[in-house]
């Protein structure tokens, strides 16, 4: 009925969560400042905002999918009690709870920090370039259907004839944009599609700025789903880490001459995909394709598509299941530090 083993003595000394851990440890001691200002004195104790977010962390790793079936993961794991900082003995947290206290988290912008920390540990070791990067975007679909997707003003009734709860919809003929409609469960989202012959959707837009040394990730933002969202959200990225004489890959999608232009601005040799079919030719010629690293970083940029494919495989982000811009940019920020935990843990020697 007893055991004297400890939690620590039950997970094997090799096991790939250890130097995980060991990584988040050191940048959880340096946000208890932040912690304190966002944690409450009064009342009931509340759940430690260090282990709120190890347990958050375990969601990505494992592929989790709700606050239901971690807690209750928590309940009989003893590997995910070792890694949050639970006792064999301890009660498991209320989901509702539990989904509460996440949103405090945004008020400290706890994700963001806890990112820039875990990269600060890259960097520290030598596994960063401040010269050669790599941008892209993708879609996140949002957690609201087509249905929701209404009239902003006006009346637009699913079920003029009375017939049933949930009759259906028809919407061929009908003109529905993001100036005339919006979704009533998620009003962020916004109806898009990436190409032509592809659905449109209800979701938001991901971003990434990526290293090109080891492939990790050094920014990462959230934004709404439009035509310049990606360009917009990469210049955003790349005035927040300013380098002389950087360079920056990505695809066709942002060869225009505003992105050229405000890229070279900012000091950064864009080293974009050359799009011959666009209207008036591409803006890339030949003072950049012409040297060996234009080609190179055209090969390692594809390389972004490993954050992309990890981070809706593994973790939550092909269809988020929270709402509202902020909770999604924090979501996915907590994913790729995941990302980045997972890649410095196979490149940091034991």
């Amino acid at each position: 009925m007893f055991s004297y083993i400890s939690l620590d003595s039950r997970v094997p000394s090799d096991h790939p969560l250890r130097p995980v851990r060991a990584m988040v440890d050191q940048a959880l001691t340096t946000m208890s400042r932040n912690f304190s200002q966002i944690y409450s004195t009064e009342g009931r104790p509340s759940i430690a905002p260090e282990r709120l977010l190890r347990a958050l962390l375990l969601q990505v790793f494992y592929s989790v999918r709700s606050e239901r079936l971690l807690m209750e993961s928590l309940g009989y794991s003893l590997l995910f009690r070792w890694f949050v900082g639970l006792s064999a003995d301890e009660p498991v947290w209320d989901r509702t709870t539990f989904s509460k206290k996440r949103d405090r988290l945004l008020e400290g912008d706890v994700a963001r920090r806890f990112f820039e920390l875990i990269l600060g540990q890259a960097e520290q070791a030598g596994l960063t370039s401040d010269e050669h990067f790599s941008v892209d975007g993708t879609l996140i679909e949002a957690w609201a259907s087509h249905k929701s997707f209404r009239r902003k003003h006006g009346t637009d009734d699913d079920n003029p004839d009375g017939t049933g709860r949930n009759a259906g919809r028809n919407f061929h003929g009908e003109t529905r944009t993001n100036d005339t409609h919006a979704s009533t469960t998620d009003p962020d989202a916004r109806m898009y599609r990436k190409g032509n012959g592809v659905p449109a959707k209800l979701c938001f837009a991901g971003h990434v700025l990526m290293e090109n040394r080891h492939g990790l990730v050094v920014d990462a933002t959230v934004t709404e789903a439009n035509g310049t969202a990606e360009r917009t959200a990469a210049l955003e990225m790349l005035a927040r880490r300013p380098a002389s004489h950087a360079a920056v890959g990505a695809d066709k999608a942002y060869d225009t001459h505003d992105f050229i232009a405000q890229a070279r601005a900012l000091g950064v040799t864009p080293h974009v995909a050359q799009n011959d079919k666009r209207p008036g030719g591409s803006a890339i010629d030949g003072r950049t394709t012409r040297y060996p690293g234009y080609d190179l970083s055209q090969v390692i940029r594809k390389r972004i598509e490993e954050v992309f494919g990890w981070g809706k495989t593994v973790g939550p982000m092909r269809k988020t299941k929270l709402r509202g811009l902020a909770r999604v940019g924090f979501q996915m920020l907590l994913t790729i530090a995941g990302f980045n935990l997972i890649r410095m843990r196979n490149l940091i020697p034991a």
